[in-house]
């Protein structure tokens, strides 16, 4: 099966495109570098011919709310009208649980923009809702670290490993088109700053951590909001088998992270 995937070179999208290969598809990589631009829709129809399914696993820059929303806006509709025109017949979007509770967040403003479009848009859809992943707190940590010292919101997560996200993004991709499909998950809740200390502890870093709302992850996103929904679809791996990667004591999983996810 020819599967294109948007975002190739990044994270998720990387694992995504060795997760179909494993199973022997034949992968079509759409990233800037590599010529093909979904903000102005060149290279796109080359790219997408003959492909049966595409899955979006793309980010875009979190400046403010209005440009993330223009620049997913854009790179969507590109991407969905090439896709008629090539005949595509699933469109494959990776999300974000709680993405319609958060309303203050820019990138959540741009996600939801995003899935608006692909629900109403010429292409089946389905749209896959990930909690944040293993290393957002490493990567939280990294935003307001000065001097020694980061803010860290006290948010309760329940974070995923990136390789099991590609590999249901790849499941998905070829099947049938499923609409909204259930919340994916990992494992067991965690604390964000405790999953900052850990983290830190096994990079050998020494940061000290203040729990504050007053950084860009705001009390919105306090309480069960980033948790996934009954009927959660539950991924293998946990977040102490990551930890075991971080520190060099082995493992399976691997780290990951895109903003505010």
């Amino acid at each position: 099966m020819r599967i294109a995937v948007a975002g190739a070179t990044g994270n998720i999208g990387t694992l995504t495109v060795a997760a179909l290969e494993r199973e022997g598809h034949e992968v079509v990589r759409i990233s800037r570098s590599l010529g093909v631009d979904l903000s102005t829709g060149e290279g796109l129809d080359a790219a997408l011919s003959g492909a049966e399914a595409v899955v979006d696993a793309t980010n875009g820059p979190v400046t403010d709310r209005d440009r993330t929303t223009a620049y997913l806006s854009t790179t969507t509709r590109n991407l969905l009208a090439a896709e008629e025109r090539a005949g595509v017949r699933h469109h494959v979007l990776l999300s974000i649980v709680g993405v319609h509770r958060v309303e203050g967040n820019a990138h959540y403003a741009g996600k939801r923009e995003q899935e608006r479009l692909v629900a109403a848009g010429p292409v089946p859809w389905t749209i896959v809702p990930v909690t944040q992943f293993h290393d957002f707190a490493a990567m939280v940590t990294s935003w307001t670290e000065r001097d020694g010292v980061a803010m860290v919101a006290p948010l309760l997560v329940q974070p995923v490993a990136p390789a099991d996200v590609a590999d249901v993004l790849a499941e998905i991709a070829v099947g049938e088109p499923r609409g909204r499909y259930t919340d994916v998950a990992g494992p067991g809740t965690q604390d964000l700053v405790d999953m900052a200390r850990r983290t830190n502890e096994a990079r050998g870093r020494a940061v000290r951590l203040v729990p504050t709302w007053s950084t860009v992850l705001g009390p919105e996103m306090a309480g069960d909001v980033l948790l996934p929904g009954e009927g959660a679809r539950i991924a293998p791996t946990t977040f102490d088998e990551w930890l075991g990667v971080v520190s060099g004591r082995g493992g399976v999983a691997e780290g990951g992270g895109v903003p505010l996810r």
